[in-house]
């Protein structure tokens, strides 16, 4: 008994030596230039949006509200032609980060999951990535709010 446990450990191990040997290496520094430059681009197009609207006669606030909207919708937009999402293979976190990838994080379920209808596809799967972000980001505000609130006094 005991030569058949060390038997199927020497196995497990020679197979995951294997496995490692065979695997692909992460490019860490090539997907780290990617991230970077995707991100850097749609960021460079959103300073861009905001630079027209600014001067077409908008205050800050209404440019960066109106920026904010113009890219969520270009994300969607590229989600829905899957353009996006081959964007996001090869950028990675580049796409991720921007607002363009909370669009995406939203758009891509509900186009998955639109055949199962628009009540238990659409509507209850839509943010299934983008909703445990929301859910920590409106609790860890409210408990900053909290500590603000009552330590700022």
């Amino acid at each position: 008994m005991e030569n058949k446990k060390k038997e199927s450990l020497n196995k497990k191990y020679k197979y995951s030596q294997y496995v490692k040997q065979k695997s692909p290496k992460p490019k860490y520094l090539k997907n780290s230039v990617w991230a970077f430059f995707v991100g850097g681009i749609i960021c460079m197009f959103g300073q861009f949006i905001i630079n027209t609207l600014k001067n077409m006669g908008l205050n800050q606030d209404e440019a960066a509200t109106a920026n904010a909207i113009i890219l969520i919708f270009i994300g969607a937009f590229l989600t829905g032609l899957g353009i996006y999402d081959k964007l996001g293979k090869r950028a990675g976190g580049g796409s991720i980060i921007p607002i363009t990838g909370f669009a995406n994080s939203i758009v891509a379920p509900a186009m998955e999951f639109k055949r199962e209808g628009y009540i238990f596809g659409i509507g209850a799967k839509m943010f299934i990535l983008a909703g445990p972000v929301l859910v920590y980001g409106f609790t860890s505000s409210v408990i900053v709010g909290l500590i603000y609130f009552f330590l700022g006094k």
